[in-house]
């Protein structure tokens, strides 16, 4: 890749990181927020439940409605949004006040991301188009990780209010860095917004859009009473439960590295391999039973590198049926990642509640096959789309 490019791709990761570091690590430091604003846990935990439903609302339409206008002015109004709300969080007094300065930038958080994958896929060559959009999603990964232990720390050594502005720097570092080095990105040929709607008509695009709901619930479903399994079932200590999960996420960031890889140069099988490399870590798992020190060590390793590879696999598979509408198909993307989430975490909680807690992986086991059933056809629908049109991502030998 140029200089260029590379700096627009490292602009670009950091300021998803920033928008994600946002949204996750508040995370960290929910129980100072119940503390300061003498609310309770579960009210405490609106501040990262309502950020996600206002991304998942905006997801299918925010992206779609600002995709007209220059790329570069959306990325710094958004930038500013959040810069200006986590300001003000700093000096909110009020619980209800900070709710509603956290979800106004919510919906504002798809049309950056949705903008960073298209804009990194359209900046490189075709077939370097995966390994450019695994860069965005090392600082999705990233600001996932990062953000919640440098929150806690913030918080714990002086109060919630810095970590808030914490939050407000990142952001407002990423507002100038955008102002000053990526460059002006008008849109050549804005697409009429019934014409990117259509892609809604294509069956494919709804597979894709199931299929992605079932990757990430089968991976994030398991993963949110990760600290809970290792705490009860495995019996480990705090201080080694917060290593592993630190772990995990660091390996998201690699995963995502490797994920690109895989999707520019096979990426038929890596869709398809991934399923079934979900379904045998959840078997190992469930066979182990936690009690297995290194074994568990190891699965939890895979995990984290599975979780970034399918951070990757969810946008390729979106982008490959619908990537003549690229800002639309990413906000898909962020929208049915969100569902996945939520689904999955529900469905193992089911498990949960009815067998018990180490029957948690059969919520992902569950996800990963239907999933295995569907990325297998979703995949070749976009093979032969890809085949007759020409679009962003090709397969090279692979296809």
């Amino acid at each position: 890749m140029k200089r260029q490019q590379q700096l627009l791709l490292l602009i670009l990761a950091f300021g998803v990181f920033s928008i994600l570091n946002t949204e996750m690590g508040i995370i960290g430091i929910l129980p100072m927020a119940a503390e300061m604003y003498q609310v309770d846990i579960v009210q405490a935990g609106l501040l990262v439940s309502l950020f996600a439903l206002g991304v998942a609302i905006a997801g299918p339409t925010m992206p779609l409605l600002f995709s007209r206008f220059n790329r570069k002015r959306v990325m710094l109004l958004v930038l500013g949004v959040f810069t200006l709300c986590n300001a003000l969080a700093v000096f909110a007094s009020d619980f209800e006040v900070l709710l509603v300065l956290r979800v106004v930038p919510a919906f504002f958080h798809p049309v950056y991301c949705a903008l960073a994958f298209s804009v990194a896929a359209a900046s490189v060559a075709p077939e370097d188009a995966p390994r450019a959009v695994a860069r965005i999603n090392m600082g999705v990964a990233a600001g996932m990780v990062v953000g919640v232990p440098i929150s806690n720390v913030l918080a714990a050594t002086f109060d919630f209010s810095v970590a808030m502005a914490f939050f407000a720097g990142v952001t407002g570092l990423m507002f100038l860095l955008t102002m000053a080095f990526v460059p002006d990105l008008p849109v050549a040929q804005p697409m009429r917004y019934g014409a990117q709607l259509s892609v809604l008509k294509r069956p494919p695009v709804w597979l894709a859009i199931v299929a992605v709901i079932c990757l990430n619930g089968s991976i994030f479903g398991v993963y949110n009473y990760l600290a809970d399994y290792l705490q009860q079932i495995a019996a480990l200590p705090g201080q080694f439960i917060a290593a592993l999960l630190l772990v995990y996420g660091l390996l998201n960031i690699y995963g995502s590295y490797l994920g690109g890889n895989l999707l520019a140069k096979r990426p038929r099988v890596t869709v398809r391999l991934f399923p079934l490399c979900t379904i045998v870590l959840y078997c190992l798992l469930f066979v182990s039973g936690g009690q297995l020190l290194l074994l568990l060590a190891a699965l939890i390793v895979a995990w984290g590198i599975l979780g970034g590879i399918n951070a990757n696999i969810n946008q390729y598979l979106l982008a490959c049926v619908a990537s003549d509408a690229p800002d639309f198909s990413n906000g898909l993307f962020l929208t049915a990642a969100n569902l996945g989430c939520m689904a999955g975490t529900m469905l193992s909680g089911f498990f949960i509640r009815s067998l018990g807690l180490p029957f948690v992986v059969c919520g992902g086991l569950v996800m990963a096959i239907a999933a295995l059933l569907l990325t297998k056809f979703v995949h070749c629908q976009a093979d032969e789309r890809i085949g007759d049109e020409h679009l962003l991502l090709p397969d090279g030998t692979d296809r």
